[in-house]
């Protein structure tokens, strides 16, 4: 890298340099080794390197990662080494003065009717240039996947501005009815750009990428990226409204089950429960955007989204093609679907019934868990919280209290103390030796010495998190811990040393990361 670093040396714009230093940045972006660190590992090192090596190269390179580091502390350490080799004489690049000087212009969201995915345009250009010269002046364009839970499929820069958004205007204006291209807030592109690389993150972290992912365009370009981002406004406190409040899900579900295009659902309850998740997929999955229908996103929401975290009712399973069906036809025409286009995500919907009845997960059969404690467990029908539940109170996935729901419901403080009461203390529990037909598989107290007020204290407030899954980062932990051979005790203790680290101001998802 620093031998290739040697070519900064020759460039003159700013610009180009940016582009370098990311392309090299972006080459170990995403590749996990287990037990190190590769950010560190790989981006430290480099930074140590070019120190040592003195060379115009190594300086070039330290003023590029001052700017583009995907860390901070990465950032620190370039910018400290390269003033020491500014100190010794080396000479530095004439881009140096102006890299990281990159101010935003303005910013588009170009896109199709249908909203699968959308270009996020922003515009910068370097200050200490003419205002009215072209030299320095670019566009970054991301490209997000709303159906891929809104990650960043694609990335690119261009210094031809004038001609990329009158082409983006052409489309919008007549070349294609079905494109559009509107201007938005500089706030606001902050806001798409940084949910797109967090989501891409996570997916990278769960081994969720996929192709095109950790490669090409988004690994290029994921430092510069980042830095543009940086450089963008951030929007005020007070202005950003409250996305996923609960008020407005249930005006959206109310406004549809009153409309002409629900009077025929016959079963109002289940129509109910079936709208709900689909305006919760709207809300947590695809950018806040309920109402927007396509072919792509009613198959991702039926066959991904919908199978993998919702558990339905045989009365619901039998409603959600049909509810759906009345949704497209009276959410499309809101969301400015021509009636061709509401026909179009129709056609896909009928097209993909077959298959949503025969991958639908019977979770029941599935977890060998009698229906009575899938929904003591799932409540708000939650499928992805079954692990994380069934590994904070385990309890609830015998049939000991069966008959005892009200005393021992999580969702109440006083159900939650008891629960754990009975798992720290095993009052149900056999003598040791012995497990009969009414154990509970708990400790004897002798074998938990932490078995007091404080310690029920503190497993309480674990307990309450997995069940939330606040932060997702306590779970991930967890699984981890267990797929290392960690006996539950174990995992239990050392997830209570993170939360009650984290009241004394320690970084709780650094620290889950860590374990």
């Amino acid at each position: 890298m620093l031998r290739a670093a040697r070519t900064l040396l020759a460039t003159r714009q700013p610009l180009d340099a940016e582009i370098g230093v990311s392309e090299m940045l972006g080459s170990w972006w995403g590749r996990r080794v287990p037990g190190v660190d590769v950010e560190r590992l790989l981006g430290e090192g480099l930074v140590a390197h070019a120190e040592a090596s003195g060379s115009a190269a190594g300086l070039a390179l330290l003023t590029g990662i001052a700017v583009l580091g995907t860390t901070v502390h990465q950032r620190e350490l370039a910018e400290k080494g390269a003033a020491t080799l500014a100190e010794r004489g080396v000479a530095r690049p004439v881009w140096a003065d102006l890299i990281g000087r990159a101010r935003p212009v303005a910013a588009y969201v170009s896109g199709s009717r249908f909203g699968d995915t959308d270009d996020i345009i922003t515009t910068f250009r370097y200050d200490g240039r003419e205002p009215d010269s072209a030299a320095g002046e670019h566009a970054l364009i991301a490209v997000v996947d709303h159906n891929s839970g809104g990650m960043l499929r694609d990335a690119w820069v261009t210094t031809k501005v004038d001609r990329l958004l009158e082409h983006c205007r052409a489309q919008a204006e007549g070349g294609d009815p079905m494109a559009t291209f509107t201007q938005i807030r500089l706030e606001r592109a902050r806001l798409l750009l940084e949910s797109a690389v967090q989501h891409t993150d996570r997916a990278i972290a769960a081994n969720a990428g996929g192709p095109g992912v950790t490669d090409g365009s988004p690994a290029a370009h994921h430092a510069l990226i980042r830095s543009r981002i940086r450089a963008l406004p951030r929007q005020a406190a007070g202005q950003s409204r409250s996305a996923r409040s609960r008020d407005r899900r249930a005006m959206l579900a109310a406004r549809f089950l009153a409309s002409d295009a629900a009077a025929e659902l016959s079963d109002s309850y289940a129509a109910s429960r079936c709208v709900d998740h689909i305006i919760a997929y709207g809300c947590d999955a695809d950018a806040d955007r309920p109402l927007r229908v396509s072919p792509r996103k009613i198959e991702a929401f039926l066959l991904r989204w919908l199978t993998r975290r919702v558990i339905l009712l045989p009365e619901e399973h039998e409603a959600m093609p049909h509810v759906l069906a009345a949704w497209i036809r009276w959410a499309g025409p809101r969301h400015g679907l021509p009636e061709v286009a509401v026909n179009a995500t129709l056609d896909a919907l009928w097209e993909s019934i077959s298959a949503f009845t025969t991958s639908y997960l019977d979770v029941s059969a599935s977890f060998g868990l009698p229906p009575e404690v899938v929904r003591r467990l799932l409540p708000d029908g939650d499928l992805s919280a079954l692990p994380r539940r069934m590994f904070a109170f385990p309890l609830l996935t015998s049939d000991l209290l069966a008959e005892s729901e009200a005393e021992f419901d999580p969702a109440t403080r006083e159900g939650r103390r008891a629960l754990l009461r009975l798992d720290h203390f095993g009052e149900y529990a056999a003598p040791a030796g012995h497990r009969g037909k009414h154990s509970t598989g708990a400790r004897e107290p002798a074998a938990d010495p932490a078995a007091t007020e404080e310690a029920l204290d503190a497993h309480e407030r674990l307990a309450e998190r997995l069940w939330k899954g606040d932060p997702p980062e306590l779970w991930s932990a967890a699984e981890r811990l267990l797929d290392r051979g960690h006996e539950r005790p174990v995992v239990l203790r050392m997830l209570m040393e993170v939360l009650e680290d984290a009241e004394h101001g320690e970084d709780v998802a650094a620290r889950l990361d860590g374990l």
